[in-house]
């Protein structure tokens, strides 16, 4: 139950970018365990499975890479939560749990409708770029404050990770474009790091210094600069671009489904839901990717030990034995039916994942009053192209009142 000639996946290629989810559709039904014999990895692609999945560590475990390529070059990956398995994971997400609690994220409310008020005022009001007036924006600079980037730099900061994520079809490695941006990226958090040695604020990098984390069964010591500085390109990279993929997936598929965008007109107590409904139907994030730790069987195919396995919670998400009609846009959706994947799920759920849900609510209450209709320019929109993400890089709506 691997795979036919007539089935080919191909996680770089300008088709899966165009259409994941029919290619997800064929997998779940034909080769639900899919295995590529030429990059030499397996996908997983029902819910029952992915979700197990995530939740097994000791068999699927986190510590080999982000990636494909990553994973193939057997470098060993840098010292950073994504890298990692329990309970390592556990300590140092404990770190920065407190910047995401309840308390933390309802605090953030009125900063994030001011930014999502100001981005608004300064666009055009008949015609404008989802992504690049708005969605790209205001992520950036709710992640970066709490992060501790400056605001002037803010915005630069989310260019050099939209540069970085940026690849073409067919790419595996990452180009020589990308390396010099997250180069940037790196020298720039390094320098944050050290301004917030000598003058620290109220921020979590500074936070991230003076913690204290256990290491082994006793011994606990402070963080290396070398694990702050990456701590924080996660965490600023994945807080704006996980949003803004988000929002704009959200517009595209009201706009697809206008008498979705009309309940919401007529009852804004929906947009929570709504939200939920976007997250399931049209997740920012392709899959995550694991390596097995020790062989496993699923469906009688058997994954040997130490081979990259991706989890496709995007596949996951629309898997009929999970959810009702998972191919219908519905917002008033019974989500109790099974627990959707977009943000991950187990150990490595999301840390923003509340804040996202805030930042996304808000921004389609906002949008709601901003263009109560409108309708997008498809032959002028485009995709992003990422090993990982999926989403929009333009997406230019006409307002129609």
């Amino acid at each position: 139950m691997t795979t036919s000639s007539q089935l080919v996946f191909d996680p770089y290629s300008e088709q899966f970018y165009a259409d994941p989810h029919g290619i997800y559709r064929r997998l779940r039904a034909e080769a639900p365990v899919y295995h590529h014999e030429d990059l030499d990895f397996y996908a997983l692609t029902r819910h029952e499975d992915v979700a197990a999945a995530y939740r097994d560590f000791r068999t699927f475990s986190s510590t080999a890479g982000l990636d494909l390529a990553m994973m193939k070059r057997g470098d060993p990956p840098p010292k950073t939560i994504l890298y990692m398995d329990p309970p390592e994971h556990g300590r140092m997400r404990g770190l920065v749990t407190k910047a995401f609690t309840a308390r933390a994220i309802a605090a953030q409310r009125e900063t994030v409708t001011d930014l999502v008020q100001r981005c608004l005022a300064v666009v055009d009001p008949g015609r404008f770029d989802v992504v690049q007036e708005f969605a790209a924006i205001f992520p950036a600079e709710i992640i970066g404050a709490l992060v501790g980037v400056p605001e002037d730099r803010r915005q630069q900061f989310r260019e050099w990770v939209d540069e970085g994520f940026r690849y073409e079809p067919g790419q595996i490695e990452p180009s020589e474009m990308t390396l010099e941006v997250l180069l940037k990226i790196a020298a720039y958090c390094y320098e944050l790091v050290r301004q917030r040695h000598a003058q620290p604020q109220d921020d979590m990098l500074s936070a991230l210094i003076a913690a204290e984390m256990q290491r082994g069964d006793r011994e606990t010591a402070r963080l290396s600069d070398d694990e702050i500085v990456f701590f924080a390109m996660v965490l600023t990279g994945a807080g704006s671009e996980t949003v803004t993929k988000l929002i704009a997936n959200a517009v595209a598929a009201f706009a697809k489904h206008p008498d979705q965008w009309r309940k919401l007109l007529d009852d804004r107590s929906k947009v929570p839901a709504a939200v939920e409904e976007v997250m399931r139907y049209d997740s920012p994030v392709l899959y995550n990717i694991r390596k097995t730790v020790k062989e496993v069987t699923l469906h009688g195919v058997t994954i040997p030990a130490g081979k990259p396995v991706l989890l496709c919670g995007l596949s996951a998400n629309r898997d009929p034995d999970a959810f009702t009609d998972p191919d219908t846009f519905d917002i008033e959706r019974d989500h109790t039916e099974a627990p959707q994947l977009a943000l991950g799920y187990g150990p490595h759920t999301c840390l923003g994942a509340a804040l996202a849900r805030m930042e996304t609510a808000i921004a389609l209450e906002h949008l709601l009053d901003f263009m109560p209709e409108f309708q997008v320019d498809w032959d002028n929109s485009e995709r992003v192209n990422t090993p990982t993400v999926a989403g929009w890089l333009h997406l230019p709506v006409t307002v129609l009142r």
